[in-house]
């Protein structure tokens, strides 16, 4: 690898959208190995979905032939991403959110050449998987706003929002499949409320319903909910909000403070390398838990790495996509 190898793609919004409502449906599915905060979490997952996205939006322009019929549905969150030359493609993307470090990347993206291409050692060593399957690595530049001083100045700037709640792993992915009965919002807000309920049904389909709240005044959903992963608002409330499952004999209040903004204000997208599983695993070195890295101020998890540089270049592996597909239509 070298900078000329680097591929710099657009970060618009519709990946962001795309990315929110595969987060949204994945909340009760996947683990959370990395800790924190679950809004955390779920800005990662809106990243990496956009950065897909817009790898496969790439190929599509460029005439890159490609499959997804193995993409990764939504309750399977580690199954590899979109296929090449008949080969599996697991991309690996990293969100870079700390303005200096975006400042000085999207100046100089060689940069990311010093950075390590991380795999998360039990993902790696999961079964499923083939010697010949491709890592994909990727970096992404965007900003949250996480704290109540930043959402606001995003309001106030007209910057777009997405508020979700999201309920505890009981309510979201409950170990009994029954019925949660007419589900009941009422809300403390001065102003009407929309609020959206997310879900699943009784043959585990995600379904939502949005429901007016007007203030102080308790409304049923229509809805035949079996789980409930969030809940989603457009704006900040000013007042409680309460759920209630009459199956659950359980209610679940939200202060005006328990909401997270998931939207990531998205900048660039860099692809940067690739290599077989097979030579990663060869070649990589480990890095321990609570690990300073190029992309991480403290790791959680055990990683295999490589560095950038020495990750093989992408454009050299899609012309030879291209060629395979011709050879073998």
């Amino acid at each position: 690898m070298n900078s000329s190898s680097i591929l710099r793609l657009p970060f618009p919004r519709d990946l962001i959208e795309g990315g929110i409502a595969y987060a949204v449906r994945s909340l009760p599915h996947t683990y959370n190995r990395m800790g924190g905060s679950p809004y955390d979490r779920l800005r990662r997952i809106v990243a990496g979905v956009a950065v897909e996205l817009a790898f496969r939006r790439h190929l599509t322009q460029t005439d890159i032939p490609f499959d997804v019929k193995g993409a990764t549905p939504f309750t399977d969150p580690d199954r590899y991403d979109v296929s090449l030359g008949g080969h599996r493609c697991d991309v690996k993307s990293f969100l870079l959110t700390h303005r200096d470090q975006i400042q000085r990347v999207r100046h100089d993206p060689s940069l990311l050449l010093d950075a390590p291409a991380l795999v998360p050692s039990d993902q790696h060593a999961a079964d499923g998987h083939h010697d010949d399957d491709i890592y994909l690595f990727a970096f992404a530049t965007g900003l949250n706003a996480a704290s109540p001083r930043d959402l606001e100045r995003a309001r106030q700037a007209g910057q777009p929002i997405h508020l979700i709640h999201a309920l505890p792993k009981p309510w979201a992915n409950p170990q009994t499949w029954s019925p949660l009965g007419r589900l009941a919002l009422k809300s403390e807000s001065d102003e009407e409320m929309t609020v959206e309920i997310g879900g699943q049904s009784e043959s585990r389909e995600y379904v939502s319903e949005r429901i007016v709240l007007p203030p102080r005044t308790r409304v049923e959903a229509a809805s035949a909910f079996f789980s409930v992963a969030s809940l989603h608002v457009e704006s900040p409330p000013n007042g409680r909000i309460a759920l209630h499952s009459p199956a659950r004999r359980e209610t679940v209040v939200i202060q005006p403070i328990d909401w997270g903004n998931i939207w990531v204000y998205g900048m660039d997208i860099f692809l940067t390398g690739w290599m077989s599983r097979e030579e990663f695993r060869r070649r990589a070195y480990s890095i321990l838990p609570g690990a300073r890295v190029f992309q991480y101020d403290e790791t959680r998890v055990k990683n295999l790495a490589v560095n950038v540089r020495d990750l093989r270049p992408l454009g050299a592996l899609l012309e030879k996509v291209k060629a395979w597909k011709a050879t073998n239509p």
